[in-house]
This record gives C-alpha cells, sequence and structure tokens, in this order.
C-alpha cells in the first residue's frame, strides 16, 4: 500500500494551518515568485512542488514529515486490526468445526456465517462511501490537528480500510485453520435444519452457491446423491446406512465456500479501500480551501503603483523605547523555528544544559512538552534566564505569541526570556529595521518578562537608536 495522495493532503493541510499566521502580502510574494520561477523552469506548479519549494525555505531543521504522526496512528489501527482479525478467526474456525464424535459438522452454519462475513463486508464498504464514521467520537480525541477538518473527513475511508484489513486477515486465518483440521481431524459434515425442505431443494441452494468454482474444481461442487446420504436429525445421532467416508466429502465444497464468499470478497474491498482513500484524498486537496487560494496568489501579480519613485526604503517611524539589553547568563536555549540550523555560535552553545528546538514543523504537542521540560530545569537550577534564538529577517508571529503566553504560565514567576534574533551571516548584527520588529514584540508580550539581546561583538552591543551600549 502507498499513501502518496494521502500523505500530500496531509502535509498541504498543515502547511496551510501555518500559514494563517502569516500576512496576506507576505504570502502572495512567496507564492507569486514560486509560479514565475516555475515558470521559467517550464515546469507544473504543482502542489506537489510547491511542498517541496516550502520545506527548503524552512531550512534544513525539523525534516519530518508532518503528516507521519497522522500515518503512524493509522498503521497501529490497521495492524491491531489485523492482529484481532487473526485471532478471532482461528477461534470461530475452531468453533464451526467442532465434532466431539456424536454429531455432524453442520452444512448449513457454515453458509450462514459466510453470508453474515460477506454482509459484513458490503456494509463496511457502503459506510466509508456514504461518509458513516463509527468511533468518530472515540477518534476525534486523538486528532494531531485540532483546528483542521481534513482528519475528520478521512475517518469514513481510513477506518473502512482498517476493517477490511481485519476481516481479510480474519478470512485467511479462518482457511488455514480448516485445512490443518481437515488433515488432523476426521471431520464428519451433513447438513440439517428445522424447516421443512427436501434435498433435492438443498442441493439447488448448494449448487447455486459453488458456480462460480464447479467447473474447475467438481468435487467441490456435491451431486444430489451426496447431499440426499449426508442429512442428519439432531433427534437420531445414528449414521444409519450411509458410508462414512462420505460424512467427509464436504471438506472441497467448505474450502471453496470459505475462499469464495468470505476471503475474495474481503480481499477485493481491501484493495477498493485503498482506491477510495487515494480518491479521496486527491478530491479533498482539489477542493481545500487554503489550495484556491494558493491558486489565487500564484495567478496573480503584485501590485504595481507605477510611481518611479522606490519607497521600499522608506519605513515609517517605528522605534521605541525599548533598550536592548546585554545577553544573559543563562543555561537553557531554544531554537525557534529552526534558527540557528545547522550549528548555533559558541556565544549561545557554549555551557548550556539544555538546547530544544520549538515553534515551525514542531507539533503543539511537541512545544508543549519543551515548555514543560524547560518549567522542571529552571526549577531545578533555580535558574531565571531563557535564551530564545530566532532569525531576524522573520517577523514575529502569533504562533510565537502564545508559545510565550504558555511559557508564562507554565514556568517560575521569576523566569525571563532573552529573544536573540539571529542574522541570515551569524558573524554579522542583524539590520537596525530588523532588531525594532523585535522590539516592538517584546514591548507587546511585556518588558518585564520578554528582553531583546544581541550576540556581543567585542564587548559592545549596537544600539539600534545610533549608541553604542556598554
Amino acid at each position: 500500500m502507498t499513501d502518496h495522495p494521502l500523505r500530500l493532503l496531509l502535509d498541504f493541510d498543515n502547511c496551510a494551518q501555518r500559514d494563517k499566521g502569516q500576512a496576506p502580502a507576505f504570502l502572495h510574494r512567496r507564492d507569486r515568485k514560486f509560479a514565475l520561477s516555475c515558470e521559467q523552469q517550464q515546469v507544473t506548479p504543482t502542489p506537489k512542488r510547491w511542498l517541496a519549494h516550502i520545506n527548503h525555505l524552512s531550512g534544513p531543521g525539523a525534516s519530518a514529515s508532518p503528516a507521519e504522526h497522522t500515518l503512524g496512528f493509522w498503521r497501529r489501527i490497521n495492524s491491531g486490526f489485523m492482529a484481532a482479525g487473526t485471532l478471532f478467526g482461528l477461534l470461530t474456525m475452531l468453533g464451526l468445526l467442532f465434532y466431539d464424535g456424536g454429531q455432524r459438522v453442520n452444512i448449513t452454519v457454515f453458509l450462514a456465517f459466510v453470508a453474515f462475513q460477506l454482509l459484513l463486508a458490503l456494509l463496511t464498504t457502503a459506510q466509508s462511501l456514504v461518509g458513516w464514521q463509527p468511533w468518530g467520537t472515540l477518534l476525534r480525541r486523538f486528532r494531531n490537528s485540532p483546528d483542521s477538518e481534513v482528519p475528520v473527513k478521512l475517518q469514513p475511508v481510513l477506518i473502512a480500510r482498517a476493517a477490511q484489513l481485519g476481516g481479510l486477515c480474519f478470512a485467511l486465518a479462518g482457511l488455514a485453520t480448516l485445512l490443518v483440521m481437515v488433515v488432523l481431524q476426521d471431520l464428519a459434515f451433513g447438513w440439517s435444519t428445522t424447516l421443512e425442505t427436501d434435498a433435492s431443494r438443498y442441493h439447488s441452494l448448494i449448487a447455486t452457491v459453488a458456480a462460480p468454482w464447479a467447473w474447475v474444481w467438481p468435487a467441490a461442487a456435491p451431486d444430489l446423491a451426496l447431499v440426499e446420504a449426508t442429512r442428519f436429525f439432531r433427534a437420531n445421532a445414528v449414521a444409519g446406512s450411509t458410508n462414512p467416508a462420505r460424512w467427509g466429502q464436504w471438506w472441497p465444497f467448505i474450502a471453496m465456500l470459505w475462499t469464495t464468499w468470505a476471503l475474495l470478497p474481503r480481499l477485493v474491498l481491501a484493495l477498493l479501500a485503498n482506491v477510495l482513500i487515494r480518491r479521496k484524498a486527491r478530491y479533498l486537496l482539489a477542493n481545500h480551501p487554503a489550495m484556491r487560494a494558493l491558486m489565487y496568489r500564484m495567478e496573480t501579480p503584485a501590485l504595481d503603483t507605477g510611481n518611479d519613485h522606490n519607497d521600499a526604503s522608506d519605513l515609517p517611524d517605528t522605534e521605541t523605547h525599548l533598550k536592548l539589553k546585554p545577553l544573559p547568563e543563562a543555561s537553557i536555549a531554544l531554537c525557534w523555528a529552526g534558527a540557528g540550523d545547522p550549528e548555533l555560535p559558541d556565544a549561545l552553545s557554549a555551557g548550556k544544559s539544555l538546547i530544544a528546538k520549538a515553534g515551525g514543523r514542531m507539533t503543539l504537542a511537541q512545544d508543549r512538552q519543551v515548555l514543560e521540560q524547560v518549567a522542571k530545569q529552571l526549577t531545578q537550577t533555580l535558574s531565571e534566564s531563557v535564551l530564545l534564538i530566532t532569525r531576524s529577517w522573520e517577523p514575529p508571529t502569533g504562533e510565537l505569541e502564545d508559545f510565550l503566553t504558555s511559557a508564562r504560565e507554565l514556568w517560575p514567576e521569576a523566569s525571563q526570556i532573552a529573544l536573540v534574533p539571529l542574522a541570515t551571516r551569524i558573524e554579522r548584527e542583524p539590520d537596525a529595521h530588523q532588531v525594532q520588529q523585535w522590539l516592538r514584540f517584546a514591548k507587546r508580550i511585556g518588558p518585564e518578562f520578554v528582553t531583546v539581546s544581541l550576540i556581543p561583538t567585542h564587548g559592545t552591543l549596537p544600539d539600534v537608536n545610533g549608541g553604542i551600549m556598554q
């Protein structure tokens, strides 16, 4: 089984959720530039190429696919269904073939049970087609992306595939058990029913059921003589004048009955479930709201006012009274959204007892785990400062603000965070306007909790307002 369309959908949905925290103008410029680049290369800007482009922009950090968590969860569900199906198939066939020497293994029970299995297989496929979600409440508790509806829409087809795989293992285990029991035991088969029916009507039913394989294996299609000779009544357990060998001639029919009407339907429907998953994933990707917005951004040129004067460098007066602080002594460093990759400078990594990643490609659960780990470290070491290393050219996002809000709630009251924005080249200082946006961000969060520091150069720090800080 391959999950390429499903993985593509989950990765695209995850990226779309992260883009909600970005400015529309930034997204337009980014995606329009990607479209123009594809046009120059004479390739189609497909979602797969777009995701590869976004991953390249994100840098080498956190390279694991966000879809892997969801796919791994469903692989565990599939494995559980398959293991349970194998066990129940073994036990069920042992129960159907139970024979104590005083009564026959009833063919009628086999017919009814196989019909029930076929009905369950068809209902499982039907529920995936109509969108019914069994165990939906339970599965929603394990959602990786609470803000996205894509995993919920995929549940019907994914749970149908798990059920079909479980049914397939059930049928395989049952068939293997049947063949082993035929070899190891002398089983006596016969047919019986409380309904008033004669052997000819029962033979007509058997012939109809055996029609798919009667021309291939005639011995697996019982004739009227065998049907007449092997009828038994519960009140009369004596075999009478029937040749004992006749009671065992039903096993080819049972094997083909199980293979044709229990095993093969499960196999076909399991393959169909994979097709339905691919079809559903492609449909959801094509109709994803973020896909329509992406197509619009790629097709729409950036606005050109026609003004000869380039005012890109004419920034508004956005200076703040908040000043840079000296880099504090801290034993904990957090790298936000891939900052510091592939390697942190010695000034930020030396002497650190904990260096962890957060934000960007990390999940909310992983961010929460890092916050709890830092809180424990701060409590044990009685330290107060934590370095949060960022990329100076990337503006602060709402995701970072939520992260700091959670840190303020979890960490000790006296804790402080020092934001350390890095330039594109670590040995250089960030531009003044880039530092200003982090100072404004720190002021908005609260300077008593968040400050801004730079890596010291020759014992001094640049003052973004025009002076030098000692």
